[in-house]
């Protein structure tokens, strides 16, 4: 068969779910037929496709990597028919060990399979839980070019691509399940560009897009040169199939200038990964809906509107919940926001209930004073009904505290943490209120809310408060947020010490402080719902500490 002069590489940038095999492979077949339409030669589809990605130890289930390889034969029988030639992310058992690999499809049959040879185990991966390490790869011959098909993180270091530009590969195509978080995009951008400037080869891109428990793929996927030069960009936090267009030149192959999509970066994309998070875990996992309290406040304000742009206005239900300590403001503003956002809106008041609670505890609170155990009955009463509404209705739950409180515990458990998933749950509080005025000002594309201004002006400019006493305020309770968050992001995201803290010009006792409080709140944060990831370092998949820890900074 003569050398062709010419490649059209079709890139699947879609949204599989975990375990769906089935449905997997139709998303496959049907994006297949669109790029054969096209006139691709192949399609090239993300890390463990068939699967869905990441899915943990569901994949050491025998009869799971049973139904990947039937799906795989299948998609590879539909090659018989002369269109596009296939690479797809599948697990793959041999020997008596599970892979991460990707199978090459054409001609009826499986051509090919390479494995992933460097298994991520930091973060938010684990994946020497579940698989076992390939060899170095050489490149597949697929429509008379051989590509070097290294799987995510096997191009974060120069091995995996030294060894196939070695072994002549002639394009790179990179499978990944490259999961957002905001500082992403500048990662990735290194990471491609040196494996470019060692080999002299183009690289492709191929990035999954959708949410998975606490994670959000966001796509982007790209197409990049030899010479660096962008040639295509797919949009982020969006499914897609895209032809690119190849020529053999001289200097090896070239992609031909396609689309560029304009990607959403900073707070937009955070944004837009906390909507995609909430819109495919209510989805995938078959809620009709969802329903959560709207107090008045910032925080359940951006959850509502992140539901509305996720779901729609006529899936989500509003609730206010009021009690003796509810301020008129909060009454006005909570009713307002359900207004603009265009949700169901209801008043269920908890009076009768809190004192039901106080009542059957008097005898054993007899000549106690009043205090914290009284204060969060009235947010479990809230969570009780809550979980009511949703147990006879159907909604989930969405629960609606930020990562600030979710640090250093200013949350209660059974009550405002009772829920289903947490759209803003890795967003410290300044990051909510400068997300919600971003909404006021914009809307994402794919957001299914109304424009303008959906969170009333008075939320975003009110002193925040939990209203559970009289004149309340968080700031009784915690040092200013802004300073707070600046501790908070030094603690967790960069794992400083309380002496590096200090350094910078923080109050040492505030420092101390709040790494006592943060200590303290593990055993809360454990069973807080899952929710999005946005940050370097997460609650749940990324920082993992002991509930028992007598730790402490020295002095």
């Amino acid at each position: 068969m003569p050398t062709p002069d010419t490649l059209r590489l079709a890139l699947a940038q879609l949204n599989p779910t975990v375990g769906d095999v089935a449905g997997n492979l139709a998303l496959a077949r049907s994006a297949r037929a669109e790029a054969a339409a096209a006139g691709a030669d192949v399609i090239v589809f993300t890390e463990l496709f068939l699967a869905g990605y990441p899915p943990e130890d569901l994949v050491l289930r025998p009869s799971f990597q049973d139904a990947c390889r039937r799906a795989t034969e299948d998609l590879a029988a539909d090659t018989a028919d002369g269109g596009p030639a296939v690479i797809v992310g599948t697990p793959w058992a041999e020997g008596g060990e599970v892979y991460n690999a990707v199978a090459v499809l054409d001609g009826g049959r499986v051509e090919a399979v390479r494995f992933k040879v460097d298994l991520p185990n930091y973060g938010v991966f684990d994946e020497k839980r579940v698989f076992a390490a390939g060899p170095l790869p050489g490149p597949v011959m697929v429509r008379g070019v051989r590509l070097g098909v290294p799987v995510c993180e096997d191009i974060w270091s120069p091995d995996v691509v030294e060894c196939l530009s070695e072994t002549g590969a002639e394009i790179l195509v990179v499978p990944n399940g490259s999961p957002y978080r905001r500082t992403v995009y500048d990662e990735r951008a290194n990471v491609a560009a040196a494996r470019i400037a060692e080999s002299g080869l183009p690289l492709v891109y191929v990035n999954q897009v959708g949410g998975q428990d606490e994670l959000v793929f966001d796509g982007a996927s790209y197409v990049l040169n030899a010479d660096h030069a962008l040639a295509v960009a797919l949009p982020a936090f969006e499914t897609a199939v895209v032809l690119t267009e190849w020529l053999r030149t001289a200097d090896g192959w070239r992609c031909a200038d396609g689309p560029k999509a304009v990607r959403d970066d900073g707070e937009r994309a955070d944004y837009r990964a906390c909507m995609l998070g909430l819109r495919d875990y209510v989805n995938k996992n078959g809620f009709p809906g969802v329903v959560l309290g709207l107090s008045g406040g910032i925080d359940s304000a951006i959850c509502a509107a992140l539901a509305v742009d996720a779901l729609g206005p006529e899936r989500v239900q509003c609730v206010m919940l009021p009690y003796r300590f509810t301020s008129c403001d909060s009454l006005d503003d909570a009713a307002a926001c359900a207004d603009a956002l265009g949700v169901r809106y209801d008043s269920v008041p908890i009076g009768a209930v809190v004192e039901a609670f106080e009542a059957a505890l008097a005898p054993l609170f007899a000549g106690m004073a009043r205090g914290v155990a009284e204060e969060n009955l009235q947010s479990r009463a809230r969570g009780t009904l809550l979980m009511a509404i949703s147990n006879k209705l159907g909604p989930m739950v969405v629960t609606t505290g930020n990562k600030s409180e979710m640090s250093v515990g200013y949350a209660t458990l059974y009550g405002d943490m009772n829920g289903g998933f947490n759209p803003i749950k890795d967003l410290y509080k300044t990051e909510v209120y400068r997300l919600s005025a971003l909404r006021n000002a914009w809307k994402p594309a794919d957001a299914m809310g109304p424009g303008g201004v959906v969170i009333p002006e008075r939320i975003l400019t009110k002193a925040p408060t939990a209203e559970l006493r009289e004149n309340q305020t968080d700031q009784d309770s915690l040092p200013p947020y802004d300073v707070l968050d600046a501790v908070l992001e030094r603690l967790v995201e960069r794992e400083r010490s309380v002496a590096e803290i200090v350094a910078e010009g923080f109050d040492e006792a505030t420092v101390r402080r709040v790494e006592r409080l943060l200590t303290l709140a593990e055993y809360k944060r454990r069973q807080a719902a899952p929710g999005v990831k946005v940050t370097k370092r997460n609650f749940g998949r990324d920082r993992r500490y002991p509930i028992t820890n007598r730790f402490r900074d020295p002095a």
